[in-house]
């Protein structure tokens, strides 16, 4: 769902590109490795998945497709979830070029005007992506679920797969509204809904404030803020899933690769608790803090002050590697389990390799050298590249964000303060202020002044630089 969408002038986000650092074309051995590879046949030796009618669910106009499902109820009760992962691996050659460019970007930077790859466009979008009507390599998760939603049994296989068709949210949401969806997800509304309560059970948080974007229109650009449809956020479940069978495969085996992050720490959640009367959010007594946080509208200024203040909650994301002992700490707080990241090989590095451990432990075969001599790599390849992939999404926004504003400096807006910053108690140069969100256009930015949380206020524009990307409201 487009919440508002503001158009801006033509924007040349080249200087962003350059400033980061980020890549272009691809080494001639790596590209040229890389065409070989999407021009060979599929492997041998593989089973064979074209009977099932996977079918893949993204945003409109994508064609790096990871995953393809495949929904089904089990004979007796309880749920069969086959979920194909493209089998990156099956086309990357260990100690190659095109591995060793893999390594140097790391993930996919996806910027407005283009993405920067991890693998050519000929595998990325190609050979190796899950596109409909043709075959292709896949890493086959089946993941039996009880009736519950309880994971019962996991099976995983490398296998020939054909997607039969490329859905995508808007479209799927639609087919769903009018009880028409296709029959591989038409269970996907009431399987999604049954994990996501089961993982509110267990302790996960989420939070629901809707994105910012800017997407090309014409001879400019829409700065976007969305909320995610209900079936993106069921489709998310799938991939959770397979990602805490995936941990749970490792961590039996004793080698791999998990996403963690701390518990929220206690004093953390008493700020929030303490922040949730005056911002009008109810919190019964014993109800977890996911499920506040589930219950609310962020559309309503008060619920997305509570819902940013949240995010205090989830610091310290990382990947762990480990060889022979299990880690000290091997869950992600949000996700309440233990989980790791294998259902997007095509743009993030990290999937390959873990999806090599899985493979291999649930074979019963030695995990293969270059995949074990790669783990304690990994963890701190996959945090450069967060930190780029991070920084290029920012970036883009305020760009956009002080393109559209540039000319209107000393007008006024209606405004919710997000968040406030804490008292300088004496300390000079901290002026009080916070973060705003602007209803028209969908703008966040620093505002100066002294901000009540929650409220609705008015702000001038003091600030609104492109070459600096800066944009700054004050109030009153």
């Amino acid at each position: 769902m487009v919440i508002r969408r503001v158009l801006a002038p033509r924007i040349d986000f080249g200087a962003l590109r350059r400033e980061l650092g980020l890549p272009e074309e691809f080494p001639s051995a790596a590209q040229r490795e890389a065409d070989e590879a999407a021009a060979a046949p599929l492997p041998t030796g593989i089973d064979d998945r074209t009977d099932v009618p996977f079918v893949t669910l993204d945003p409109v106009g994508s064609r790096d497709l990871d995953q393809a499902m495949h929904l089904s109820r089990r004979p007796g009760g309880g749920y069969r979830v086959r979920y194909a992962i493209a089998d990156v691996a099956a086309h990357v050659r260990p100690g190659g070029a095109l591995e060793e460019e893999t390594w140097r970007r790391g993930q996919t930077v996806y910027l407005p005007d283009g993405n920067v790859p991890l693998h050519p466009h000929t595998l990325s979008e190609g050979a190796a992506s899950l596109l409909p009507d043709v075959d292709r390599a896949a890493v086959v998760w089946t993941i039996d679920l009880d009736a519950d939603g309880g994971t019962v049994a996991v099976e995983l296989a490398r296998a020939r797969v054909r997607s039969r068709a490329q859905l995508d949210y808007p479209g799927v949401q639609a087919a769903a509204d009018a009880g028409r969806l296709p029959e591989p997800i038409a269970l996907l509304p009431e399987l999604g809904t049954l994990l996501t309560a089961r993982g509110l059970r267990r302790g996960a948080i989420n939070l629901p404030l809707p994105e910012q974007d800017v997407e090309p229109d014409g001879d400019g650009w829409r700065l976007v803020l969305r909320a995610p449809v209900p079936m993106e956020e069921h489709n998310a479940q799938i991939s959770l899933l397979t990602g805490m069978a995936a941990a749970e495969v490792m961590l039996a085996g004793r080698i791999g690769l998990v996403r963690t992050m701390p518990p929220p720490r206690p004093e953390a959640v008493q700020r929030l608790r303490a922040a949730a009367a005056p911002l009008g959010v109810a919190w019964p007594e014993g109800t977890a803090v996911g499920e506040v946080l589930a219950g609310l509208d962020p559309a309503q200024p008060r619920a997305a002050a509570f819902i940013d203040q949240a995010a205090e909650l989830m610091r310290g994301a990382a990947y762990t590697a480990f060889d022979g002992e299990r880690p000290e700490q091997p869950e992600h707080g949000g996700v309440a389990a233990a989980y790791a990241h294998v259902t997007a090989p095509l743009r993030r590095l990290a999937d390959r390799y873990a999806t090599e451990v899985c493979l291999a432990l649930h074979a019963g075969r030695p995990v293969p050298d270059h995949v074990r001599a790669a783990l304690p790599r990994l963890p701190e390849v996959m945090a450069s590249t967060d930190r780029a992939a991070g920084a290029a999404s920012r970036g883009a926004i305020e760009l956009a964000e002080a393109v559209l504003l540039e000319h209107r400096v000393g007008e006024t807006f209606d405004a919710a303060v997000l968040d406030v910053t804490a008292p300088s108690n004496g300390r000079p140069g901290r002026r009080p202020g916070g973060t705003v969100a602007l209803d028209d256009p969908p703008v966040r930015a620093r505002c100066t002044g002294e901000l009540p949380l929650g409220d609705r206020i008015r702000v001038r524009l003091v600030t609104a630089d492109p070459t600096t990307r800066t944009t700054l409201f004050t109030h009153p």
